[in-house]
C-alpha cells in the first residue's frame, strides 16, 4: 500500500509512515483546534513535493486563507502561481455575489454538481494528488435535512476515491460533542477520523491531536500534544512534552 506523507511533524510516525493513498480523512475538531492549519499544511507539504493540491473552501474566503499562512511561511499565492495548488471559492455563491477566483461557483448560488464538477476540474487541469474541503458544515448549511447533508457527503466522498485523490475534509463540533462529526455520518464514510482538542488546564490551554480511526493502519491510540508554532503544527509524545 502507497502512502501518503503529510508533512505534519511528528505525525506520521503515528500511522505507519503516512495515509493510505487514495483515501478520506475527517479533521474533527472544535473552533480553535487547528484544523485549517493541520490540512493546509498538508496540502503545502504536496506541494513541495510535486504532488499538486486542491483547496475548496466553503467558510472563509480565499484571500484571508492565502494572509492567514503567511504567518506560518506558507505562500500559497506562488505555489499556484507555479500550477502546484488551486484554491477553489465556494464562498462568493452562498451570498450571490461573483469570486475573482480562477476556480469558484457562479454568483447564481450553490449547487453540489457544480461544485463537484469544478473540483474535478481543477483535479484534472493540475494533476492534483491531494485535496482539502474545509469545511463538512460550511457544505451543509446549503442543505435542508440531515438526510440531504448525508447524501452531499457521500457523494462527495465517492467521487474523490474514484479521482484517485488522498482527501482531508474538516467538521467542527461542540468540544464536548460525543459525535465526531457534525452529522453523524462523516466519520463513517471516512477512512480516518483525526481528533483535534482545545483543553484548558488551570491557567494553560493545550491543544492535543487524537487518531480515532486509520484504515489498513497501525496507529497511536495515545492522546498526543500538539504545537502551532511558527512553521506549523507539531505533534509530540506525551514523554518528550512532558518529560515523564
Amino acid at each position: 500500500m502507497n502512502r501518503i506523507k503529510t508533512g505534519i511533524e511528528g505525525f506520521d510516525k503515528l500511522i505507519e509512515g503516512g495515509l493510505p493513498e487514495g483515501r478520506s480523512f475527517l479533521i474533527s475538531g472544535a473552533t480553535g483546534t487547528g484544523k485549517t492549519i493541520f490540512a493546509v499544511q498538508y496540502l503545502i507539504s504536496g506541494a513541495l513535493q510535486d504532488e499538486p493540491g486542491i483547496y475548496l473552501t466553503l467558510d472563509e474566503r480565499p484571500e484571508l486563507i492565502r494572509e492567514d499562512m503567511l504567518r506560518f511561511g506558507w505562500n500559497m499565492r506562488k505555489l499556484e502561481d507555479e500550477g502546484k495548488i488551486k484554491i477553489i471559492d465556494g464562498t462568493m455563491a452562498k451570498i450571490g455575489i461573483p469570486s475573482d477566483e480562477e476556480f469558484s461557483l457562479p454568483a447564481t448560488g450553490f449547487d453540489l454538481d457544480k461544485l463537484l464538477l469544478e473540483l474535478m476540474r481543477a483535479i484534472k487541469k493540475i494533476h492534483a494528488k491531494r485535496v482539502v474541503i474545509d469545511s463538512i458544515p460550511a457544505l451543509g448549511l446549503n442543505f435542508e435535512t440531515e438526510h440531504e447533508i448525508r447524501n452531499a457527503v457521500l457523494k462527495t466522498v465517492y467521487l474523490l476515491s474514484r479521482a484517485g485523490v488522498t482527501t482531508m475534509l474538516t467538521t467542527e463540533i461542540n468540544e464536548d460533542s460525543k459525535q465526531f462529526g457534525k452529522y453523524g455520518v462523516e466519520e463513517f464514510v471516512s477512512d480516518g477520523v483525526i481528533m483535534l482538542h482545545y483543553m484548558g488546564i488551570g491557567t494553560q490551554s493545550n491543544r492535543t491531536l487524537h487518531i480515532r480511526k486509520m484504515r489498513a493502519t497501525k496507529h497511536s491510540e495515545d492522546l498526543h500534544p500538539i504545537e502551532i508554532g511558527d512553521t506549523g503544527i507539531k505533534v509530540h509524545s506525551v514523554e518528550e512534552d512532558y518529560e515523564v
